[in-house]
């Protein structure tokens, strides 16, 4: 056999498996297969689908002092290289010096029922609906004068988990998003508009250029303002970014050594202390409708907030915040013992809540008396893991707000901010919906975020960015 896909992954699995000679092994097996469309000045300008595999190896040795572990991933592993692969993985785990985070392998008395079942597959079918609705955007954006730019992409993923244990366990994960980007004919006035989707039946593509047509109409007035602090709303996309990076930055093993903005001070972490005198709820859940994730741990390494020997580990719905009050931080099961707290590990998706009933950003802004309305943030540095100072830029689309209209454009500004200082300032939150970070989205695409008002957002200076 010396095709990549002369195996089907279960079978590349469960062969890894005989040859490991190790005290414990996982193995795991990801079919991927993506579809893009993308376009330039109104026109489609290429598309195509791709198809991979990749295969991860984790060898666990026991030894006097400990457990250790070696991982080696490859992609595109024939049948007749398997064997080298496991025992590369054996021949870390045997270099390597005890791992801390060493658990026993987690076990499961019985296999996934659909294990068998052939990899899910994408295909360029499935922008069979988006396509021509984009072609009439095309049409529109033309007899208006305004130029589209942008992509789509769709990947599913199929993931076998295996090991040693007893773990037979898979998942086929659909990811799909959509950006947009609208430009004036002179390049002067830009905005941009994201989508997060499954499978892209959800995608309203006309209704997205129509809101970027409102903006660009906005941009025709512009106005300078200076740097300061001003009320500003921020809308899904900025709220995902900020809060995105909020929850990667949420582990448990930094905040109990004293590393992070979540470290008590004297000691251990803040868990159950207030955050936000609003009844907002950060959580995530791998059955939330429409952001539905892997239900178990698939870690290819071991970090502060992950761990290769918790591999198969069943997820559960998880409130990070609750009601205002921090409640759980991303856990291992090795940090949860030096901690004391449950095991909580991450899981690929996030929701961000406040009041039921909460306003649309439409309603929000007809109540500002004066203010900034952002499009969305990039370019998202950390400054100070202490405090989770974060510093970034505005872009596509900063807009003046007075007596509860639009009134104009604004320049850009460098913005510095903590999000976790953001919650206890928040003034208003609006109703939560489907949103696409904009910096994030390769990253992170499956939340659900709503806007939210900020009475003193720093502009910390201006940007000549555009």
């Amino acid at each position: 056999m010396s095709s990549t896909h002369a195996m089907r992954p279960q079978e590349m699995v469960e062969r890894a498996l005989e040859l490991s000679k190790a005290d414990g092994c996982v193995v795991i097996a990801e079919e991927t297969s993506s579809a893009n469309l993308r376009w330039a000045n109104n026109t489609l300008t290429t598309n195509g689908v791709t198809r991979g595999r990749q295969l991860t190896v984790i060898a666990t040795v026991d030894g006097a002092l400990g457990t250790s572990s070696g991982v080696v991933s490859r992609s595109a592993v024939t049948p007749d290289r398997l064997e080298s692969l496991v025992r590369a993985a054996e021949e870390a785990a045997r270099a390597n010096s005890p791992a801390e985070d060493a658990q026993p392998l987690v076990t499961e008395s019985a296999s996934a029922a659909d294990w068998d079942t052939p990899p899910a597959e994408t295909s360029i079918g499935v922008f069979s609906d988006f396509a021509p609705a984009l072609g009439e955007a095309f049409r529109r954006a033309a007899s208006e004068d305004r130029l589209l730019f942008g992509f789509a992409e769709h990947d599913m993923v199929s993931t076998y988990v295996g090991s040693s244990t007893g773990l037979r366990l898979r998942y086929d994960q659909p990811t799909g998003k959509v950006e947009v980007t609208a430009k004036s004919p002179d390049y002067a006035r830009s905005a941009w508009a994201g989508s997060g989707t499954r499978d892209f039946a959800d995608v309203d593509v006309l209704g997205m250029d129509a809101e970027l047509a409102r903006r660009l109409r906005w941009a025709e007035r512009q106005v300078d303002l200076p740097a300061g602090r001003y009320e500003t709303l921020l809308p899904p996309s900025a709220v995902a970014d900020l809060l995105i990076y909020l929850y990667w930055s949420a582990g448990a093993r930094d905040a109990h050594d004293g590393r992070s903005v979540f470290s008590k001070p004297g000691g251990g972490t803040r868990v159950g202390e207030r955050l936000s005198e609003l009844p907002v709820t950060l959580y995530s859940d791998p059955n939330e409708p429409g952001l539905e994730c892997a239900p178990f741990v698939v870690a290819h390494a071991s970090s502060a907030v992950s761990s290769v020997f918790d591999n198969g580990l069943p997820l559960r719905a998880t409130e990070w915040i609750s009601n205002g009050t921090l409640t759980a931080l991303l856990q291992t099961r090795h940090s949860a013992g030096l901690t004391g707290l449950p095991v909580t590990p991450g899981i690929d998706n996030l929701v961000f809540t406040g009041p039921d009933g909460g306003p649309t950003l439409e309603e929000m802004v007809a109540r500002t008396e004066r203010g900034l309305l952002l499009t969305c943030l990039w370019y998202i540095r950390e400054v100070d893991p202490q405090t989770l100072l974060l510093t970034g830029l505005t872009r596509d689309g900063v807009y003046l707000v007075e007596h509860g209209e639009v009134t104009a454009a604004v320049n850009n500004f460098r913005f510095n901010e903590s999000p976790v200082s953001l919650l206890g300032r928040l003034a208003e939150v609006g109703r939560t919906e489907r949103a696409l970070a904009r910096e994030w989205s390769d990253y992170f695409t499956r939340t659900a975020m709503p806007a939210v008002r900020v009475p003193d957002f720093n502009m910390s200076s201006v940007s000549q960015a555009s």
